[in-house]
C-alpha cells in the first residue's frame, strides 16, 4: 500500500507518494498551505484512477483529454510523467527515468499506490 508524505518546505507543504517499497514515485507542487496540500492529494488520488495516459515522445501524440499523464522527455533526455487534474492543472511529477518502459511502470505504480493510501505528516524540527 502506497503513502502520501506531507512535509514542510522552506517555501511552504508539499507532498511524495511513496510506493510499498518506500520509494519516491510521485511529488506535487509546493503549497501554501496544509488543506491545499491535502486538497492536492484528493485530486491525485482521484485523477490517476481513471487518467489516460500522452505519450509525447511518440512519432505522432494522439491528444488525450484531462485528467491525464502526459509521459515528455526532459532536458537531459529522461522519460518523465506528469499528472494532470481535469482543470489541467499539472498535480504530481515524476522522477527521470532512462527507459520510457520504466516510466510507464512509475504511472501503474501511481495508479495502485494511491488507492488506499494513508497520508503521514513529517514535522520538521524548528
Amino acid at each position: 500500500m502506497g503513502k502520501f508524505v506531507v512535509k514542510e518546505t522552506a517555501s511552504g507543504i508539499k507532498f511524495d507518494l511513496l510506493a510499498a517499497n518506500r520509494e519516491v514515485i510521485a511529488t506535487s507542487e509546493v503549497y501554501n498551505s496544509k488543506a491545499s496540500c491535502l486538497k492536492g492529494i484528493a485530486s491525485v488520488t482521484k485523477n490517476a484512477v481513471i487518467a489516460s495516459v500522452e505519450d509525447q515522445t511518440a512519432k505522432e501524440v494522439k491528444k488525450e483529454i484531462n485528467p491525464k499523464f502526459e509521459i515528455y522527455k526532459d532536458k537531459a533526455g529522461e522519460f518523465r510523467f506528469r499528472l494532470k487534474a481535469k482543470n489541467g492543472q499539472i498535480i504530481a511529477t515524476s522522477e527521470g527515468y532512462k527507459a520510457k518502459a520504466s516510466c510507464k511502470n512509475g504511472i501503474e505504480s501511481v495508479r495502485r499506490n494511491v488507492v488506499n493510501a494513508e497520508v503521514v505528516e513529517i514535522k520538521q524540527d524548528k
